[in-house]
């Protein structure tokens, strides 16, 4: 830690409560009011140093004689440094630290004790002390922390300029190539005496205690203990030479999460609770509305987990509708880096629902938005069971996980009785088709939505299921739909239908692979022993569907004996007339 003595005199004053008195033995002739305080001193130790206090002394001095006094309120520091600038007035000794000098240097400049009023006075003494401390990070930090004091003063003075530059400088640089100390935020509070803090970031032992900082995040900390209006400048000043936004975003994470202690409510058994004294809701609103517009504006740089966590405490401190916004566009926009978990955002709202269905579809909305706008919107194509089409599979895949994502989210909240079914279908719309490789997850969500409404009308019912196509279902899916009650029959039919149709293409397939290999490897005729297995394979994979088809015939007549209503929807449908095309070359399927 830089220090400097100044002086050598022995202590010359004492004090009796807010009264300092000079011990020389002459009378004092000048009485100085800082704030509560009185300083009784001599004018001529004063005014030999003080261009500002010669003249207040001259103007104020009483013709009688008698003692003068001044009020000096204004002076930076207050009393306290007002009784170390008087000290060095007498040649007594004082020690400069990076906790007084920079209101030493504000009081020098306010009391003009510059070069004209003696050799090696306060103003050079104090600069050259500082620019020590801008060589050392702990000593920057604190002289930092220590302007918001004197924050007009020292910004005049382009002390917080210099002392933030110096700092970003440290910062960006690699702390392993110069023997520069870290941890200044921790002595800054073991120093004022106040209670250590425990911190859970990279660098973490198992109990929870802060380890030696490393890597690029050591100074996450030390950056933690300033205000938030010196903090932004900092930030501001690292960023502009060229840190890592990723590092940026984990700075501003980390002061957050001190700052805006609400947040740690929502905080997991394995993650940090970052212990600090506890400001006001309306301080953390405050705090959290600066953030916001402090985190890197750039897509991916801050982890969607964090974001969804810092959206879901604006809501709850009422944070200004512009934060919630700004923070729904960043979500929205890499929505794909979600997780389910995190989306399901309580309401705090007048709405009836359990969780905020309005705010996750504007996400989806601005997710979708912001997509199209990139140019990442493929064009339809169908999408075989099991796997992606390779052309443009990876411009899929970030519409693919928010659809994923979507339906996982639509399956929550379905069970919620209030959920309207306006409000259901519109975030399921809100997803493109091309989205969905396959449709089970919607269809899962429809049926949780079904089961938990069984209130809601026919014509709702044949509404919602127009969601998913059913041309879509995996063979899974489509076996539970078609047994399952909760679905209008016009919708089971058409499962039933594109079921034998993909079992039909799925046959033909079969008998051409087989007549293909016949020809291919058997070209003279004879009676291909060696492809005997192969053939036998193909006929009885043939077989099995043939059977699994008749399953489904078999499905469809109970639902015939059941439900009244079925030779008029077959009717409409034309389905008898389609079945037969479904009829093996070999064998003929009986009609339903």
């Amino acid at each position: 830690m830089a220090f400097m003595r100044l002086g050598s005199k022995s202590e010359a004053f004492h004090r009796e409560g807010q009264t300092w008195l000079c011990t020389t033995g002459l009378v004092s002739d000048v009485t100085i009011e800082v704030g509560d305080m009185k300083f009784h001193l001599h004018k001529f130790p004063l005014l030999s140093r003080s261009g500002l206090l010669e003249k207040l002394i001259e103007e104020s001095s009483p013709d009688d004689g008698s003692v003068c006094v001044l009020s000096l309120d204004e002076i930076p520091g207050g009393g306290k440094t007002f009784e170390l600038v008087t000290k060095f007035c007498y040649g007594v000794k004082i020690e400069l630290t990076a906790f007084n000098v920079v209101s030493l240097r504000c009081a020098a400049e306010y009391l003009e004790m510059n070069g004209n009023y003696g050799e090696g006075n306060l103003v050079g003494m104090t600069e050259t002390f500082l620019n020590e401390v801008f060589g050392n990070w702990t000593d920057s930090i604190k002289a930092l922390q220590t302007c918001e004091e004197v924050i007009d003063y020292a910004e005049d003075l382009h002390i917080i300029s210099r002392c933030v530059d110096s700092l970003a400088i440290k910062a960006c640089a690699d702390s392993s190539l110069f023997n520069w100390p870290v941890g200044g935020g921790k002595n800054v509070t073991s120093e004022r005496n106040t209670d250590d803090e425990s911190h859970l970031w990279n660098g973490i032992s198992a109990s929870g205690k802060m380890l030696q900082p490393t890597g690029e995040d050591w100074w996450f900390d030390d950056a933690s203990f300033l205000t938030l209006p010196l903090f932004k400048r900092l930030i501001t000043a690292i960023e502009g030479r060229g840190m890592k936004l990723e590092n940026i975003a984990m700075a501003v994470m980390y002061y957050t999460r001190k700052h805006v202690p609400l947040m740690n409510r929502q905080v997991t058994m394995d993650e940090q609770v970052i212990e600090t004294p506890t400001p006001s809701e309306a301080e953390q609103k405050a705090a959290l509305e600066e953030i916001v517009g402090l985190l890197p504006s750039k897509k991916g740089v801050n982890p969607t987990k964090f974001l969804l966590r810092l959206l879901q405490t604006a809501m709850v401190l009422h944070a200004s509708q512009s934060s919630r916004e700004n923070l729904e566009r960043r979500i929205g926009n890499q929505l794909d880096q979600a997780a389910l978990v995190d989306l399901l955002i309580p309401n705090m709202g007048y709405s009836e629902t359990l969780y905020d269905v309005e705010c996750v579809l504007r996400m989806i909305e601005q997710f979708v938005s912001s997509s199209e706008q990139a140019g990442i919107v493929p064009s339809p194509c169908i999408i075989e069971e099991g796997h992606l089409v390779k052309d443009g599979s990876d411009l899929l895949t970030p519409t693919t996980l928010v659809a994923t994502l979507v339906d996982g989210y639509l399956a929550e909240v379905a069970p919620d009785v209030n959920l309207k079914l306006a409000k259901f279908e519109a975030i399921a719309a809100a997803i493109p088709d091309y989205a969905r490789p396959l449709d089970d997850g919607v269809y899962h969500a429809i049926d949780v939505y079904l089961k938990a409404h069984p209130w809601i009308t026919d014509s709702e019912r044949e509404h919602i299921c127009r969601l998913m196509n059913c041309q879509k279902l995996s063979l899974e899916a489509s076996t539970h739909a078609a047994q399952n009650e909760r679905l209008p029959l016009r919708v089971i039919v058409q499962v039933l239908f594109f079921e034998q149709l993909r079992l039909r293409t799925s046959i033909s397939g079969w008998f051409f692979v087989s007549e293909n290999l016949d020809n291919t490897e058997n070209p003279n005729g004879g009676n291909g022993g060696l492809l005997k297995p192969r053939g036998e394979t193909v006929r009885e994979r043939v077989s099995e569907l043939e059977k699994e088809c008749m399953h489904m015939k078999q499905d469809l007549q109970k639902l015939v004996r059941s439900k009244r209503s079925w030779k008029n929807f077959t009717r409409k449908l034309n389905f008898k007339k389609k079945s037969e095309c479904c009829k093996p070359k070999d064998q003929a399927t009986p009609a339903i």
